[in-house]
C-alpha cells in the first residue's frame, strides 16, 4: 500500500513538472504581440530599404516568408504553421540529382491574355524536338482533361546537367518566311509567352531593380518608330536565353541537389557566322559540336540586348526568307533556400487570404438576413397563421379563407406548361451539383493533385457522367408526380439534352480553333472517347437512375388537388417576371460574386488558385442563399394568391446564371484586353456554357426548397 502511494505521489509530481515546463516553454499571447510587433518593424524598415522579394538572397526570402505567412497555414480550426508546398502540393516530394545527370525540362503552352488562343510550343519556328525518351519519375499520364486543355508533356530542346554551366552555346539554325514569318510577328504583337518548366518548376522572368517576377518569357518585343526611328513598328524576336538555375546542397540531410529556382532571361540579338561557316537549317549545333562556327556565340562571350544587335522579324532585302539561330547558357547557382520555399516568388503579389475570408463573412452575412427572413416566416407568421387557420376549422368561425392556405387545394396541381422540361432541368441541374460537390470534396481531401494537369476538369467530366443515375432518378420522380405519361421520352431528353447542347457548341468551336491551329483544337480520338463516354456511360446510368425513379412510389403531398383550377387575381408588380427573377437571383450573386472574381482571374488570367476549402464554402453559402431566397419568394407568391410555384421557384433562382454572364461581359471589357474576334467568341462561349451551368444548378436548389417548404406548411394545416 505504501508503494502504491509512493508511485501515485511520484507520477502526479512528474505530470506537474512536465506541465510547469511546458507553460514556462510555451510563450504568452503578450509576448506573441510583442514578438509580432518586432517582426513588423523589422521587415518594414527592410522594406523601406529598397528590400526586394523576387531575388534568391536570404534577405527577400525572408521577407517573402513574412508576407506569405498567412497562406502558410493549414488547417480549419486549427491553423498550423506549414510551407507553401505543403499548402499547395501535398504530398509532393523532393527530387534530388546527381552532379552531371541530366535534368529533363519541358516545353508548355505558348500563352497570351490577349488572347484564349493557346499554341504547342514546337508549332514555333525552333529547333526540333528532341528523340530521347522521358524518364518513367517524370513522365505523367495524359487524362482527358490535359487533353482538352491542350496540354501535353513534350521535352524541351535544352540540356541541363545538374552543376555543369554551359556558356553561350548554339542549338540550330531555322528558315522562316511569308506566312510563317507573319504569324510569329502577330505573336509578338499580341504578347505571347513561352512556358517552360524544370523539375515542375514554371521557368520565371525576374527583376531584382523593379521587384517583380512573371511566369514565362515573351516570343519578342515591339519597338515603336520613336525608337527604332522607321515608319512602323518593328518586330523583333528573342532567340537567346540565359537559364540560372538555384540548388540547395545539404550533405548531411539528403544526397545530391535540389532544385530551387528556374529564371531566364531572354535576349534579341542577330548572330553572326565565322567567315566561311556554313550551317544547314534544322541540323542540331550542340549535338554536331559546331558552337564554333558562330562568332557572336563563342567561348567568354555572353550575348547582351543592344539595339543595334537586336533579331529583327523581317525578310531579307530580296525577299529570302529569315534565318534564326537559337542559343542558351545555364548558369547553377547554390542558394540556402529550403526546397519547400520554392514556391512563395510565385504568389508575391497575389490576394490575401483575409480578403477571400472576408468575401464569406459578407456571404454569410447575407445567408444570416435571409435565415432570419425565413425564420420570421417559419416561426412567427406561419405558426400564426396555421394556429388561425386549424382555431377557425375547429370553431367554424370562418365562412371565407384568406392568405396562402386559399390555393391548398391547387399549389401541388401539376405544372400546366412543359413539365417535361422542367423535370430534365431539374434532373441535370441535380447531376451537375452533384458532380461539383464531389469534385470540390475530392480537392479538400487532397485526393486531386494540382501538379497533374487536367485532372481536376477529367475528375468533373467523369463524376458528371457517374452522376447520371441522380439526375434520372430526380428527373424521373417528378415527372411521375406530374402524372406525365412520355417517360422515354423524359429520360431521353434528361440523357442528351444538357450534354447534346454543351458538345454541339464545343464542336462548332472546334472547327474554328483547327484552322487557326490552336492547341486546345481537340482530335478526332479525344472527339470519339467523348462521344463513347457520353453514350456508353453517362446514357445507360440516366436510365437505369430513371427506372429506379418510376419504379418508386409517387410522392405524396399533405392537399389535394381541385378538378378546376382556381381564378389568379391580379398581381403586384414584383411578384410577376422578368422582375421577380431579376429581384431573386441578386442576392445568391451578390452572396458569391467576391470570390467569383478570383475565380475568372485564375480561368482567364492564369493566376494560380488552390484554396479549395474558400471555395467549398462559397458553395455551401450559394446553396443556402438559394434554398432560403427561393422560400421566402414562394411564400409571398402564394399570400397573393398565385399557386403557380413550379417554373417560378425554378428560374428566380436560375436567374443567378445571367448575372453571371453579364458579369462576364464586364470582366471581358475591364479586365480583359483580347484582340481579335476569335478570342472573344472562345471567352463568351465558354462563359455561356458557365452560367448556363450554374442557373441550372441553383435553379434545382431553389425548385427542390420549394417543393420541401409548400409540402411543410401545407401539411401543417387542416384543409378539407
Amino acid at each position: 500500500m505504501a508503494s502504491f502511494r509512493f508511485l501515485a505521489a511520484l507520477l502526479l509530481t512528474l505530470l506537474l513538472t512536465s506541465d510547469v515546463a511546458a507553460r514556462e516553454k510555451k510563450p504568452t499571447r503578450q509576448q506573441k504581440r510583442i514578438e509580432a510587433k518586432e517582426k513588423a518593424q523589422k521587415f518594414a524598415n527592410m522594406k523601406a530599404a529598397g528590400q526586394d522579394q523576387v531575388s534568391m538572397t536570404k534577405e527577400a526570402a525572408e521577407l517573402r516568408s513574412y508576407e506569405l505567412r498567412k497562406k502558410k497555414k493549414k488547417g480549419l480550426l486549427k491553423r498550423r504553421e506549414a510551407s507553401l508546398a505543403q499548402v499547395l502540393f501535398p504530398g509532393a516530394s523532393p527530387e534530388e540529382y546527381m552532379d552531371g545527370e541530366p535534368v529533363p525540362s519541358f516545353a508548355e503552352l505558348v500563352q497570351s491574355k490577349k488572347t484564349q488562343l493557346p499554341f504547342k510550343y514546337y508549332d514555333l519556328p525552333t529547333c526540333p524536338q528532341p528523340n530521347e525518351k522521358i524518364q518513367k519519375r517524370f513522365r505523367q499520364r495524359k487524362n482527358l482533361g490535359s487533353r482538352l486543355m491542350g496540354q501535353t508533356q513534350t521535352m524541351a530542346p535544352y540540356n541541363f546537367p545538374t552543376k555543369k554551366d554551359k556558356e553561350c552555346t548554339p542549338l540550330c539554325m531555322v528558315e522562316v518566311g511569308g506566312k510563317k514569318l507573319r504569324w510569329l510577328r502577330k505573336l509578338v504583337e499580341r504578347q505571347y509567352r513561352v512556358h517552360l518548366t524544370l523539375d515542375q518548376l514554371p521557368v520565371l522572368m525576374r527583376s531584382k531593380e523593379l521587384n517583380y517576377a512573371v511566369r514565362g518569357y515573351p516570343v519578342g518585343f515591339k519597338a515603336p518608330p520613336s525608337y527604332t526611328g522607321l515608319k512602323e513598328d518593328e518586330f523583333y524576336l528573342y532567340n537567346h536565353l540565359k537559364f540560372t538555375i538555384t540548388y540547395r546542397e545539404e550533405p548531411g540531410e539528403f544526397e545530391g541537389v535540389r532544385i530551387t529556382g528556374f529564371d531566364v532571361h531572354p535576349v534579341s540579338i542577330d548572330h553572326k557566322l565565322e567567315e566561311g561557316a556554313k550551317v544547314t537549317p534544322g541540323e542540331h549545333l550542340e549535338a554536331l559540336d559546331k558552337g564554333s562556327a558562330v562568332s557572336t556565340c563563342g567561348r567568354g562571350s555572353s550575348p547582351v540586348n543592344e539595339p543595334e544587335t537586336y533579331l529583327a522579324l523581317r525578310s531579307g532585302s530580296s525577299g529570302e526568307d529569315m534565318k534564326i539561330l537559337y542559343s542558351y547558357e545555364v548558369e547553377w547557382q547554390q542558394s540556402d533556400i529550403p526546397w519547400a520555399d520554392r514556391w512563395d516568388v510565385y504568389l508575391v503579389g497575389s490576394p490575401d487570404d483575409e480578403v477571400h475570408f472576408f468575401a464569406i463573412v459578407n456571404s454569410l452575412m447575407v445567408v444570416v438576413f435571409l435565415t432570419g427572413a425565413v425564420a420570421t416566416i417559419l416561426i412567427r407568421t406561419l405558426k400564426r397563421d396555421i394556429a388561425g387557420y386549424n382555431e377557425m376549422q375547429t370553431l367554424e368561425e370562418a365562412q371565407e379563407e384568406t392568405g396562402w392556405k386559399l390555393v391548398h387545394g391547387d399549389v401541388f396541381r401539376p405544372p400546366q406548361s412543359h413539365p417535361l422540361l422542367l423535370c430534365v432541368l431539374v434532373g441535370t441541374g441535380t447531376q451537375l451539383g452533384s458532380a461539383f460537390f464531389i469534385t470540390l470534396l475530392a480537392s479538400m481531401l487532397r485526393m486531386l493533385n494540382p501538379l497533374k494537369k487536367g485532372q481536376a476538369l477529367t475528375a468533373v467530366i467523369v463524376l458528371y457522367v457517374l452522376c447520371g443515375g441522380i439526375g434520372g432518378y430526380v428527373s424521373a420522380r417528378l415527372y411521375k408526380f406530374c402524372d406525365a405519361k412520355s417517360w422515354k421520352r423524359a429520360t431521353l431528353a434528361t440523357a442528351i439534352a444538357f450534354p447534346g447542347s454543351i458538345v454541339a457548341m464545343f464542336m462548332v468551336l472546334n472547327i474554328f480553333l483547327t484552322v487557326v491551329g490552336s492547341a486546345t483544337a481537340m482530335s478526332f480520338l479525344t472527339i470519339f472517347f467523348v462521344f463513347l463516354l457520353w453514350g456508353c456511360v453517362a446514357t445507360p446510368l440516366v436510365f437505369v437512375g430513371s427506372y429506379f425513379g418510376y419504379r418508386a412510389e409517387k410522392i405524396e403531398v399533405p392537399t389535394k388537388t381541385n378538378q378546376i383550377a382556381r381564378f389568379i387575381p391580379e398581381l403586384p408588380y414584383y411578384a410577376n417576371p422578368p422582375i421577380s427573377f431579376l429581384l431573386a437571383g441578386l442576392l445568391p450573386f451578390g452572396s458569391v460574386c467576391i470570390e467569383l472574381f478570383f475565380i475568372m482571374s485564375a480561368l482567364w488570367l492564369h493566376q494560380l488558385y488552390y484554396i479549395m476549402g474558400f471555395l467549398m464554402a462559397v458553395l455551401l453559402i450559394l446553396a443556402a442563399t438559394c434554398s432560403e431566397v427561393a422560400m421566402v419568394m414562394c411564400y409571398l407568391q402564394l399570400c397573393v394568391e398565385d399557386h403557380r410555384w413550379w417554373w417560378k421557384s425554378f428560374l428566380n433562382c436560375a436567374s443567378a446564371g445571367v448575372y453571371l454572364f453579364l458579369y462576364s461581359l464586364w470582366f471581358l471589357s475591364s479586365k480583359l484586353q483580347l484582340v481579335g474576334v476569335l478570342p472573344v467568341v472562345v471567352y463568351l462561349t465558354y462563359m455561356s456554357m458557365i452560367s448556363v451551368s450554374l442557373g441550372l444548378v441553383t435553379g434545382t436548389v431553389g425548385y427542390l426548397s420549394c417543393f420541401w417548404f409548400t409540402k411543410k406548411i401545407y401539411g401543417a394545416v387542416k384543409a378539407d
